[in-house]
């Protein structure tokens, strides 16, 4: 099973009820929740993810989070939404907070990993960002969707204001490093390697 995919991707619905927690996120974090779920022994929490291709329309992820709700909330007894704010405008605070769920702090995913006040703290609007899922899927994710396959002078069009290419990584490895670096030197950006394991996620979900 694809971790993209919206699918059970921990224990399934068999064991729900009182104490039961569900975690609905993005797909481009199945592999990060998993993990920190298991090292922090949270096995009475379950994890369904919401396709990771919507980090690229982030107007339709309000619409699936609802959907997602719909389909399995009374299975449980509390929700949390393992999305940051992701391009939505505040709509998907909005939606949280009339459904009474808790989310991930931050703007985006690159600044809850990289740590929220850090991340700030920076203020590198010049650097395009790339976590161990974006590596992975750079052709998909970037390549492919701005036409960059197709017609290779649009990189300068979309990445021209950028100075540098941040991969923010959750793991050491070192054939992801490479691939980090391959996409900079691609997009014609200096390239900095910044371990963040996984930031402020691990306390959001230890609180499960």
């Amino acid at each position: 099973m694809k971790p993209d995919d919206l699918a059970l991707t921990r224990d399934g619905l068999a064991a729900t009820g009182q104490g039961r927690v569900l975690v609905i996120g993005c797909g481009a974090l199945a592999r990060e929740i998993l993990a920190v779920l298991e090292a922090n022994g949270l096995a009475h929490v379950d994890l369904t993810c919401l396709p990771a291709i919507l980090h690229n329309t982030p107007d339709k992820i309000v619409p699936a989070l609802e959907d997602a709700l719909a389909k399995h909330r009374e299975a449980y007894e509390t929700v949390f939404v393992a999305y940051a704010d992701c391009g939505t405008g505040g709509a998907l605070a909005a939606l949280c907070a009339r459904e009474g769920i808790e989310m991930i702090e931050g703007p985006h995913c690159y600044s809850f990993l990289d740590g929220n006040a850090a991340f700030a703290a920076k203020g590198e609007v010049t650097s395009f960002y790339l976590t161990d899922f974006l590596t992975r899927q750079f052709e998909a994710f970037v390549v492919k969707p701005l036409g960059l396959d197709r017609f290779p002078d649009l990189t300068e069009t979309y990445f021209g204001n950028y100075e540098k290419l941040v991969y923010l990584a959750q793991t050491d490895d070192p054939a992801l490093d490479e691939k980090a670096k391959a996409a900079a030197d691609r997009l014609g950006l200096a390239f900095e390697r910044r371990f963040t394991g996984y930031g402020d996620l691990t306390a959001a979900l230890d609180g499960l």
